[in-house]
């Protein structure tokens, strides 16, 4: 894994918060998006470092070093699902070329997380799991990146989002008791 000085430290930041080294996750669609996304980009998995943690997938230099709002996007699943690179990378690319994504807003994925998910959009989250400390990455230099999750939603779910507001949907996923790691489950609404 080759990774550039920014790369280096944003997968350096994941590695002490989820106590895993990195592998890099190779997405053939990557070629042709790569002009388009910051120099470096790359999405890294995470094996869980304990029997019931889950895999984790995240982009390192989605962000670029004149980015006003740096974010970085880390998604959680069940198991080594190679579609999360492929979720991560089309969310990079979309945040690069069409929208500036940020807390609160929701992607259409154009297709299901998996295959048979009902999960097709992405709503981009704090990270909950891991709080501050995984959100607020400090790069050397004074910079700074903000490491947000991108938790996968069903159509229903981005629509009463919509209509009610993010605090709104985010109650409603922590008092159905979710498995948010579950590329199948049910909507909460």
């Amino acid at each position: 894994m080759d990774l550039n000085n920014r790369g280096a430290a944003i997968a350096v930041h994941y590695e002490r918060i989820w106590q895993s080294s990195p592998s890099y996750c190779p997405w053939p669609d990557l070629e042709l998006r790569a002009q388009e996304l910051p120099e470096g980009f790359a999405v890294l998995r995470f094996a869980p470092s304990t029997g019931n943690r889950p895999w984790r997938y995240a982009t390192v230099c989605m962000s670029s070093s004149d980015d006003v709002d740096a974010i970085e996007l880390h998604m959680i699943c069940d198991g080594s699902e190679g579609d999360c690179a492929a979720l991560l990378t089309m969310t990079a690319y979309f945040h690069r070329v069409s929208a500036r994504l940020g807390v609160g807003h929701s992607v259409n994925f154009g297709r299901p997380w998996v295959p048979k998910s009902m999960c097709s959009f992405g709503l981009i989250s704090l990270p909950y799991l891991g709080g501050p400390p995984l959100e607020n990455c400090d790069l050397a230099g004074g910079g700074r990146v903000r490491c947000l999750w991108l938790l996968p939603m069903t159509p229903e779910e981005v629509a009463f989002k919509k209509t009610n507001g993010t605090d709104a949907l985010e109650e409603r996923l922590e008092a159905s008791g979710f498995n948010y790691a579950n590329p199948w489950r049910p909507s909460v609404v």
